[in-house]
């Protein structure tokens, strides 16, 4: 291991030099100790490379908030290392960063494992209220939630040194690097590209896993050409370290019977699916091409922001309350508000939640201040600083205006700011707005 440059990620090599190597990508919270129980078996046949997500096992904090970044800083690590072709596996994040790669650099990926892992992990939604939760009270109670989302209840009473290990290290993980790694979870969806892994894939869930439930891993199985499904069977989520030796078994028969079938060569790079956009209105089609274009672009990147900025369960609601009287209102909020103005980079979005308040706190939108406190904490703002920013309404849109507001936005902070497995899919009493 040396100095770990931004583009790349830390990491260390166990095994013999002269043999291909094989790289273990590591859950959120976790570090490459998580592999430990499987070294001393896989150095027997591979050179075994893991390492550490930004922040995570004392790696330096060069935030990371997409799987394509992740996955681009592990190939520069590689290029560095003049690794070219290579084995992987990865659980949950660590196998979203695997599928990555295969799409990605398919010459290289030799073979494929993922290890509770899924297309697409929970709700983009969950993700983001996760990262609010951190914002607010650190990662402490995210920590203490681990062993029950990790570990079967057995394992948990019966290992108690493993489970207080597994605290300390989400405790210790930096907790900027955490929320973007939350986002990377967020906008990972790969139901689409899984027809394009062209390697041979072996998909693994622990039988009694909550997190990514056996059902995640067969919709993977489903996807994948080339895939087979094992289930383990007393495991939850952290199947490596709740089933070391189950696990270890399914790697070596897996990543032996792949490499051996590549060492004819590299596959063949998988094909690549161009997107054919839909079809345009005819009333779209009487307009220039350029302007046809223009509106496209502005309601694609209005949806992706909107739903970034609130959240994709208001939307929806908002969408699917729409009718032919109001949709074209939907239409024109999306693309004027979201898709020209908050895409705007004059000014960061902390500070266009800032503005957003106070003009809701004057004018007494109180519904759509609810949303938009949502809104501010899932752009950065902390609950301080949202009480911050109503203090200073006080003095200039009035006592009784942020004397209601203050009742809306601590409703709002409280629900936001509380981690719940189980978070009620809408809110009635919402606005369908923008």
């Amino acid at each position: 291991m040396s100095e770990t440059p931004p583009n790349t990620l830390q990491y260390r090599f166990d095994g013999p030099e002269d043999a291909p190597v094989l790289i273990l990508g590591p859950s959120l919270g976790t570090t490459w100790h998580m592999w430990d129980r499987q070294i001393p078996e896989l150095t027997r046949h591979w050179r075994v490379l893991r390492f550490d997500l930004p922040g995570h096992g004392g790696s330096p904090a060069y935030s990371a908030d997409s799987t394509d970044a992740f996955a681009e800083r592990l190939l520069a690590t590689l290029d560095r290392l003049g690794v070219e072709r290579f084995g992987y596996a990865g659980c949950a994040l660590g196998g979203a960063i695997g599928i990555q790669l295969a799409l990605r650099a398919p010459q290289r990926v030799t073979s494929l494992a993922l290890i509770s892992s899924s297309p697409r992990f929970a709700t983009p939604d969950s993700w983001r209220q996760r990262g609010v939760v951190i914002r607010t009270n650190g990662l402490d109670p995210i920590a203490r939630t681990t062993p029950e989302h990790w570990f079967t209840p057995a394992f948990a009473a019966a290992q108690p040194a493993i489970v207080e290990w597994a605290i300390q290290m989400v405790r210790t993980t930096d907790p900027g690097c955490y929320i973007a790694a939350c986002e990377a979870l967020a906008s990972f969806d790969a139901k689409e590209a899984l027809g394009r892994i062209g390697v041979g894939t072996l998909v693994v869930a622990g039988a009694e896993d909550q997190v990514t439930p056996p059902a995640e891993a067969r919709a993977l199985v489903a996807g994948i050409h080339d895939a087979r499904l094992a289930i383990v069977p007393g495991a939850s989520h952290l199947t490596p370290v709740e089933q070391p030796g189950a696990v270890t078994d399914l790697l070596i028969r897996h990543f032996t019977t792949t490499w051996q079938e590549s060492a004819a060569g590299p596959p063949a790079p998988a094909p690549v699916i161009t997107h054919v956009p839909p079809q345009v209105s005819a009333v779209a089609e009487l307009e220039s091409p350029q302007r046809v274009a223009l509106r496209t672009d502005a309601y694609d990147t209005g949806m992706k922001v909107r739903r970034e900025v609130l959240g994709d369960a208001h939307v929806d609601r908002s969408l699917a309350g729409s009718d032919a009287f109001t949709e074209e209102f939907q239409h024109f909020i999306t693309r004027y508000a979201w898709g020209e103005v908050w895409t705007r980079t004059g000014i960061d979005r902390r500070t266009r939640s800032v503005i957003t308040l106070t003009a809701l706190v004057a004018r007494g939108h109180h519904d759509e201040l609810g949303t938009h406190t949502r809104a501010a904490l899932r752009n950065g703002l902390t609950p301080d600083e949202i009480k911050e920013v109503l203090l200073q309404t006080a003095v200039y849109c009035g006592v009784p205006a942020a004397n209601a507001a203050f009742a809306v936005a601590q409703r709002v902070i409280r629900e936001e700011t509380t981690l719940e497995d189980h978070r009620q899919p809408a809110r009635e009493n919402e606005p369908h707005g923008n």
